[in-house]
């Protein structure tokens, strides 16, 4: 067997044996303390007239719609 042949999957092995291992040594991160109070403001919703958009072109003729099929 030709070790030339298999060096991807064993580089994909030593990843996976490295971060196993980096994952059961880490320490588990501290929680973070905030002492600061949590303060949520709404902004004021303010009241806007329905949008309306008008479309203004002309219809096709029967010839220009041939032309475009």
């Amino acid at each position: 067997m030709n070790i030339a042949k298999n060096m991807e999957s064993i580089f994909v092995a030593a990843v996976v044996v490295a971060v196993s291992v980096a994952n059961a040594i880490a320490a588990p991160a501290a929680p973070l303390e905030v002492a600061a109070r949590t303060v949520v403001e709404k902004a004021p919703v303010k009241e806007s007239p329905p949008i309306t958009i008008v479309v203004v072109g002309k219809r096709l003729s029967a010839e220009q719609k041939a032309k475009r099929a």
